[in-house]
């Protein structure tokens, strides 16, 4: 029938709920710029499939017009419904547009572009504008496309086009083994980087278009068009998906936008003919990455004995395994040092990932992983495994780190302000009063990135003698000994002495003499 013939959106593209999915590697502070730049690049591919899905409803919704306006008692009721669905869609679609630009508008500035984002890679973004507690739009969202895809679902009466479309534009969050269930919007967006909560939002507007055509299509072949020929039959390659992790399967259909049942068409792909059996459904193994193509021919017996020739081109794409390994607190590991480090795999539950480390041990630690290197100078590479749906083990990642000493600390001397805040001194002028309530001295790394305690061993005070010579008061452990606090307590306004030859032990077991502190009492 006409309806049939004109309508390019027989079940698509599984890849859209697939291709995506393995990029999204972003929860981490230390993202490589290509992998950045490769959103960009999905969704480049997603603007054209949304494109190329927009043009199909449009050929379908010019069908039911004209059906509706050469026959407008058998069609108003299909036609009048296309138009509902089109308003519908082109809402939530354009509600999606405006959250993408108010998150790359929260990333770059007001002045922020969507077509030329610069920081791809802020991980804030997104969640302000989707997970904000109160005026969160991930929420908002969420009820749209449960509202969005109860509506368009009621409109099919076939189960099996019902059961797409809700499995499409399904809101249920992955299931994550061993940890708190998070909702939708959590689970898409919480410390997602700029660039790939633009393509989960490309996707979703992709998801929409499919659903719309889906539906004008099952709206389309509901009207009794046995008055209408069919004038237009195409090829048509459908994959579940374009692009296809290293190791798994493309699969792609190979069709007829018009198809008579009592006829089975024969296909040939890259030269080879498919069996029937297969009834149109190509499958090949991916081995190596790179760009493939999916090309050949259909035929099919016409009436008067004649075959009907048609030509088909695509291509897939297939694509490194890819995951995401970041310290929490820089780009380097510190040797006998536990440092927390994140771990994620898009798409998989963290209970289906497993990690290990070269030179040292690295273990689960809740949502984190404690790396332990154990030599200085000596690269620890972490290697990560996701156990896929199907069974499979898949090495994701194999990403090496430089392992460094723990830097120096520095020495302290813990005293109150006028406030009884507790503030940390560092040498210059310092209230007598405060230096005769001290104990002691102190040493850590507190430079904003890390935040380590020391334990000092030893120390010692440096004085001049009324003869202008340098008198040494050591002392074990970090406390200010009896006779150091006499002197502390005889000195006179602007006098001066110093705290030196500090030893400090570190959680890696190092003992290191570290910077002295110039005291002056004020």
């Amino acid at each position: 029938m006409a309806g049939v013939g004109n309508n390019p959106n027989s079940p698509r593209q599984k890849m859209i709920n697939l291709m995506y999915l393995v990029f999204i590697a972003m929860m981490a502070l230390n993202v490589s710029s290509e992998v950045l730049d490769g959103f960009g690049l999905v969704d480049d591919s997603l603007q054209t499939s949304i494109s190329n899905t927009s043009n199909r409803n449009d050929i379908i919704s010019n069908e039911l017009q004209t059906y509706y306006q050469a026959n407008p008692a058998k069609a108003e009721e299909w036609y009048n419904k296309s138009i509902r669905v089109k308003n519908a869609s082109d809402d939530i679609y354009d509600y999606i547009s405006d959250l993408k630009e108010r998150i790359v508008k929260v990333a770059d500035g007001k002045d922020g572009n969507l077509n030329d984002i610069r920081n791809k890679d802020d991980l804030e973004a997104a969640s302000r504008i989707m997970l904000a507690p109160i005026d969160g739009e991930g929420k908002k969202l969420r009820e749209a496309i449960d509202s969005y895809r109860k509506a368009m679902a009621n409109m099919v009466d076939d189960p099996g086009k019902t059961a797409v479309i809700e499995a499409t534009l399904s809101t249920q969050p992955p299931k994550q083994a061993g940890i708190s269930q998070r909702n939708w919007e959590e689970s898409l967006f919480e410390n997602m980087p700029v660039a790939a909560a633009i393509t989960l939002l490309s996707k979703l507007q992709s998801d929409i278009r499919y659903a719309q055509g889906e539906v004008l299509n099952n709206l389309l072949s509901s009207i009794d068009v046995g008055d209408y020929r069919v004038n237009i039959i195409e090829a048509q390659v459908i994959p579940e998906s374009q692009i296809v992790m290293r190791g798994s399967q493309y699969k792609a259909n190979i069709v007829l936008s018009a198809i008579d049942s009592t006829k089975r068409p024969v296909v040939y792909v890259n030269g080879q003919r498919l069996p029937d059996a297969n009834k149109g459904l190509f499958t090949v193994n991916t081995g190596t990455t790179g760009t493939f193509p999916v090309k050949g021919y259909i035929e099919m017996p016409n009436s008067d004995g004649s075959m009907l020739h048609r030509d088909f081109e695509s291509q897939y794409f297939v694509t490194e395994p890819n995951a995401t390994v970041a310290p929490t607190l820089m780009n380097v590991l510190y040797a006998g040092y536990t440092n927390p480090i994140r771990i994620a795999v898009p798409g998989i539950p963290s209970g289906n990932i497993t990690a290990t480390m070269t030179n040292g041990t690295l273990s689960r630690n809740g949502d984190l992983w404690d790396a332990r290197p154990a030599t200085i100078g000596t690269e620890a590479i972490i290697s990560v495994n996701a156990r896929m749906a199907d069974g499979r083990v898949v090495q994701m990642a194999n990403t090496p780190f430089r392992v460094r000493a723990l830097p120096d600390p520095l020495p302290y001397i813990d005293y109150k302000d006028q406030n009884g805040n507790i503030r940390k001194f560092r040498g210059g002028n310092l209230a007598k009063r405060s230096l005769v309530e001290a104990d002691g001295i102190l040493a850590a790394i507190d430079d904003d990135i890390l935040n380590i305690a020391f334990t000092v061993l030893r120390f010692e005070i440096s004085y001049p003698d009324s003869f202008g010579n340098m008198i040494n008061e050591p002392v074990e452990g970090s406390k200010f000994s009896e006779r150091q606090k006499n002197y502390i307590r005889g000195l006179a306004r602007g006098k001066q002495f110093w705290i030196n030859r500090v030893v400090a032990r570190g959680p890696d077991g190092i003992e290191r003499t570290i910077s002295p502190i110039e005291v002056r009492v004020n």
